[in-house]
Parts: C-alpha cells; sequence; structure tokens
C-alpha cells in the first residue's frame, strides 16, 4: 500500500489520501478496508508493488485475528494493573490503554492527514505531500511527508538545516551496533 500511495499520492488510486474522503475517520476506514482485502486476497496489486516483500500468510492470519489482538489487549491491561499496584499508582493511569490499543491506526491517520494537507513544502511535487513540523517530533521524524516523498529511499527525512529526524539517529545507532545496515543513496 505505501508504494501505491507513492505513485498515486494524492489521486483517487491513492490508498490513504486525505483528499477523497470527507474527514480522517473515513480515511482510516478506506485504509482498513483496502489492507483487509489485500491480506484475504480480494484485492490484488501489481506485482512491481510487492515483487520482493516477503510473504508471511500464515504470521498474517496470526497477528490479524480477533483473539491475537484481545489478548494483547489483555496484555496491556494486565501490565497497567502490575505497575499501578507495585507502584502504588493512581487508577487514572488505565485512561492511557486506548493510546495503546489504536495507537496504530492512529498514528497512521495522522501522518496521512496531516502530512498531506497542512504545512510547509521543500520540494515541488505533483502531490500534496507537506512537512508537519514541529508536531513531527513527536511522530519521530514521520511528519516530514514532503520530505519523504521527493527522498523515498533515504533514511534522514529531515533536510533542511532546521529539522531533526529523531528516528534517524536511532537507525545510526542500531547502524554502528551492527543491528542493521544503513546504505547510501544518492539523496
Amino acid at each position: 500500500m505505501h508504494r501505491m500511495h507513492h505513485e498515486f499520492s494524492d489521486t483517487e488510486k491513492d490508498p490513504h489520501s486525505p483528499h477523497f474522503v470527507k474527514d480522517v475517520v473515513s480515511m482510516m476506514v478506506k485504509t482498513r478496508e483496502i489492507y483487509a482485502g489485500f491480506a484475504s486476497d480480494k484485492l490484488s496489486a501489481a506485482s512491481k508493488y510487492y515483487h520482493d516483500l516477503p510473504v508471511w500468510k500464515t504470521f498474517e492470519a496470526f497477528a490479524d485475528h480477533f483473539i491475537t489482538r484481545l489478548s494483547w489487549a489483555v496484555l496491556y491491561s494486565l501490565f497497567y494493573f502490575f505497575l499501578i499496584f507495585k507502584f502504588d499508582l493512581s487508577f487514572f493511569w488505565l485512561l492511557l490503554l486506548p493510546i495503546h490499543f489504536l495507537m496504530g491506526p492512529i498514528h497512521g491517520a495522522i501522518v496521512n492527514w496531516c502530512g498531506h494537507k497542512y504545512g510547509y513544502r521543500n520540494f515541488k511535487s505533483a502531490d500534496e505531500s507537506r512537512n508537519t513540523e514541529p508536531f513531527g517530533l513527536f511522530l519521530m521524524g514521520e511528519l516530514f511527508q514532503n520530505n519523504h516523498h521527493r527522498f523515498p529511499a533515504s533514511a534522514n527525512f529531515a533536510k533542511k538545516w532546521f529539522e531533526f529526524d529523531p528516528t534517524y539517529f536511532i537507525l545510526v545507532i542500531m547502524h554502528h551496533l551492527g543491528i542493521i545496515k544503513l546504505i547510501k543513496t544518492n539523496n
């Protein structure tokens, strides 16, 4: 879906463009429907979008199952209860649980909605991608959408002197520790 998003960014073929839906919830629902269609093989895409991606059908089925999702919710809840009782914390900490339960979809919605509607542009492009700083700092550099659309293979989404991509520095540390290997690109 991400490759499709880049090719068809901010057109009607974009799987998660904010410009062809009425609100952010509609965009999230549309994205979920397309993802579910690909996961269940009810939708297919040209091989150029997935030719070099790993396919883990069994794991995907396990991860997307209701029981698996419910199990994670129970584990998060138990962890919170453990912390509350272990450190004599307030039960108000339980109000953070919905953030954990919805973190993935909310993060994606913020990146795609705000990163294509609000902010500034460093580079001219055919799409409406934008950089939304300083808020992007809280999303670890993910809101440098204009930079990312101009240089999609770059590990560092920050391109101007005043931009900061915290994820890039984590990647550099992981590279020096031998956990990953950063590859130099022309951008």
